[in-house]
């Protein structure tokens, strides 16, 4: 692949990156399937994903009409790939197969290594022959909603689709990798200010962010709004906050030290609670919540901006939705879209019911709510929260640090991109936007 990220640096014309030969194998991070069991009796937090997460060549896959080839310059670390390293809570070579089942082409996806990574950025190498609206040179992003369209559930909202996937989770030929194999509704422009780093950690966290927050099939943001945003300074987090503001409401944050606040309040977020500070304990034990530390919360949140959240921002799961439920205002909305302490959830339903509150769930994004997202990024309304670059063959690194939790925002994982800092076409922009703005999480040394 070196060839091409040279062909592609020194701007050669469409026609001669279309002539240039593709390899049989590239460069990928992948899990095996004879390792599905490498973790079993060891505890979650003690399963290590420098262990199971590989790198090596795999075999250019077949490209069916519909998709196109990526030169992925850079990708990024996302927790599903975590779950996928210590294959949690199930092996992903089940959805794989699930997929190999129903096509031809979904047979591909069906090996016996699994190419992770659902974040890209990087330039069209070659379209199928149903492709329309990409060409090969073409400078991308790629968002991660794998679906269907031949079926009628995807339509209208395809997160609402029967077979909704999200690639390089729950399909093959993901975005860690030299090269990648998507759909042509993945596709979006690659921000032009950017460099291809900067430019690969937005496209799932900002998307399911602009669902949560802003379309409305979420919470459907208004000036005004009190929003409780957990884990503020995290992949999610940062994005939630940047909405709340753009959109004329007041979020407020929940951190875990003074450096974290610090971060939101350079975004421009002056509500912030620090919850280790506070020494929080929703949970008295495994099995009993406390209803006290729920009530001290509210009074803490009502203290900095005079009232309850109109909307809670919630994805940490198990150890916060029961303090969600409780602290959202009368009428109030919990939109939830993941679960990173634990899935199984309680809460006193007493607090919902009888208080009109709603639940809402969400899921990534449909590709216009992708689409629109990432046209935020290209003008520069949304920035990306980047705190950490590693090479492809540190992913396993990169991994475990947001396993661990010790990464803020989201760690950029350089695939054909030998240096940082390439790929930038608009430095107009980029000066408007302002370098410390663009770098706000690495200036701070999160």
């Amino acid at each position: 692949m070196d060839h091409i990220f040279q062909a592609v640096l020194d701007g050669v014309p469409a026609e001669d990156l279309a002539a240039a030969p593709l390899p049989e194998s590239y460069r990928a991070a992948f899990v095996r399937r004879d390792e599905a069991s490498l973790f079993e009796g060891i505890e979650s937090a003690e399963k290590d994903p420098r262990k199971s997460l590989h790198v090596g060549e795999v075999d250019v896959p077949e490209l069916a009409p519909d998709e196109a080839y990526i030169a992925v310059m850079a990708s990024a670390i996302n927790f599903n790939t975590v779950w996928t390293s210590i294959f949690e809570p199930l092996p992903t070579f089940g959805f794989l197969d699930r997929l190999g089942k129903e096509s031809r082409w979904g047979a591909r996806h069906a090996l016996d290594y699994h190419v992770v990574g659902s974040d890209a950025s990087g330039v069209v190498l070659r379209t199928g022959s149903a492709v329309r609206n990409w060409k090969v040179g073409d400078k991308v992003t790629v968002h991660c909603n794998f679906v269907d369209d031949q079926d009628p559930s995807a339509h209208d909202d395809s997160m609402l689709a029967a077979n909704q996937r999200i690639w390089g989770f729950e399909s093959n030929f993901g975005g860690l990798a030299d090269l990648a194999l998507v759909k042509a509704n993945q596709l979006m422009p690659k921000p032009p200010h950017l460099s291809w780093e900067e430019a690969a950690v937005n496209a799932l966290c900002n998307s399911t962010a602009y669902r949560m927050l802003v379309s409305p099939n979420g919470a459907s943001v208004r000036q005004g709004d009190r929003v409780l945003v957990w884990g503020a300074t995290g992949g999610l987090g940062s994005f939630a906050v940047q909405y709340v503001l753009n959109g004329g409401g007041t979020p407020i944050g929940v951190v875990s030290s003074p450096a974290k606040a610090a971060i939101l309040n350079d975004l421009g977020v002056e509500a912030v609670i620090d919850r280790r500070a506070a020494d929080y304990r929703f949970w008295k034990d495994e099995f009993h919540q406390d209803e006290s530390e729920w009530r001290r919360l509210g009074k803490d949140i009502r203290a900095l901006v005079g009232d309850d959240p109109d909307i809670v921002f919630e994805h940490p799961g198990r150890s916060t939705m029961g303090a969600s439920v409780f602290v959202a205002k009368r009428g109030g909305t919990v939109v939830t879209c993941a679960a990173t302490s634990g899935y199984m959830i309680e809460y006193d339903n007493r607090h919902l019911w009888m208080k009109l509150k709603t639940i809402k769930g969400s899921h990534f994004a449909n590709y216009r709510e992708a689409w629109d997202a990432n046209q935020l990024v290209c003008e520069g309304k949304i920035l990306p929260p980047i705190s950490a670059v590693y090479r492809l063959e540190e992913v396993g690194e990169a991994a475990y640090q947001v396993h661990r939790n010790l990464h803020e925002g989201k760690i950029a994982v350089l695939c054909l991109a030998p240096a940082e800092g390439l790929g930038v076409d608009d430095p107009e922009l980029r000066a408007r936007v302002g370098e410390d703005r663009i770098n706000l999480f690495r200036r701070h040394g999160a």
